[in-house]
């Protein structure tokens, strides 16, 4: 009986150190420490809104709600991956400062979330004419003359573009700068702007050149994020343009030293999806799609360090889309577009 319990007592013994050995959630990942959260824009110093406007609602508001919940889903789904947020309240945080917050902090992914918007579609239709006299010479030889001048009216309407976009930093000159100018626009308008940028130009080609040299490394990784956002996005009926280069100077995309994205999580010119943005089913939905999203890369990357002791090259295989969109920036590149 003695002996019995003795064997018993060692069985369980052994069971007990090997589950306390069992690969956890928290301890099986080590691709992925820390992540830094970006709610876009915020309330600026005298109280006004930054960014996007709906027709209802702001880019800033909608943007913290969603970082909120992302960080809760990201906190959840990894727990052994510090979560770090640049903006914790309404208030705006300069953009120096929020890549300072990545950087210091030693983030090894960057994800900035944001609303987009389109301008209104321009209509017009001639509601008839308009006699106008008017006259010509001079002296004796002046006259009379009139014409039939037509007539328009003039209207907008809302523009219907939807769905979500996922950019990345890059370099070629073909870019809108609308885009740009909005999103660095709190950037421009710090009292210090000197003193925390100096004479740097987010926008000139020179700036964009040493951006260049900083981030090529993370290029492949940036963009392999951004194709499992907008996967993940399509996965639940989200109308996607894909990954995009915003590459007219972005100062959060720029000034990370880490893979970095930001999400174009839905147009707030459009009612319905800004309906959407401000629900919290859609909230949630968005989050849990970026959430997903970093799972994804965590296993890409978990493949790329299996791989490294049987291939040279250490970085795992891309999605078709995301290869096809790498292709596309390589032959822009190699034809200087």
């Amino acid at each position: 009986m003695i002996q019995k319990t003795i064997l018993l007592s060692f069985f369980l013994a052994i069971i007990v150190v090997l589950f306390s050995f069992t690969p956890t959630k928290e301890n099986k990942q080590k691709v992925l420490k820390t992540i830094i959260v970006d709610a876009g824009h915020g309330l600026m110093p005298g109280g006004g809104h930054n960014g996007a406007k709906g027709t209802y609602s702001y880019e800033d508001d909608i943007c913290l709600a969603i970082d909120k919940i992302l960080v809760a889903h990201l906190e959840e789904a990894l727990p052994g991956v510090k979560i770090i947020e640049t903006r914790t309240d309404e208030n705006i945080v300069p953009l120096h400062r929020r890549a300072e917050i990545a950087n210091e902090n030693h983030g090894d992914l960057f994800i900035s979330i944001h609303c987009n918007a389109m301008p209104p579609n321009q209509h017009s239709e001639q509601i008839g004419t308009k006699t106008v006299t008017s006259y010509v010479g001079k002296g004796k030889k002046r006259r009379k003359v009139t014409r039939k001048v037509p007539q328009y009216r003039y209207w907008t309407t809302p523009n219907p573009r939807k769905g979500t976009e996922t950019y990345i930093w890059g370099a070629h000159k073909n870019e809108d700068k609308e885009v740009a100018v909005r999103e660095n626009a709190p950037m421009l308008q710090e009292e210090n702007y000197k003193e925390n940028y100096g004479d740097i130009d987010p926008n000139s080609p020179e700036f964009i050149a040493l951006s260049l040299l900083k981030t090529k490394q993370f290029f492949k990784r940036s963009a392999t994020l951004a194709g499992f956002v907008e996967n993940e996005f399509t996965k639940v009926g989200r109308t996607s343009s894909g990954q995009q280069q915003r590459q007219i100077g972005i100062w959060v995309l720029q000034a990370t030293a880490m893979p970095s994205v930001l999400v174009e999580t839905g147009f707030l010119t459009n009612r319905e999806e800004e309906d959407y943005l401000n629900s919290k089913e859609g909230q949630d939905e968005i989050a849990t799609c970026v959430t997903e999203a970093v799972k994804n890369y965590i296993n890409w990357l978990e493949k790329s360090n299996i791989q490294n002791s049987n291939t040279q090259n250490n970085e795992p295989a891309s999605s078709n889309d995301t290869k096809a969109f790498l292709n596309m920036i390589e032959t822009k590149e190699k034809n200087g577009l």
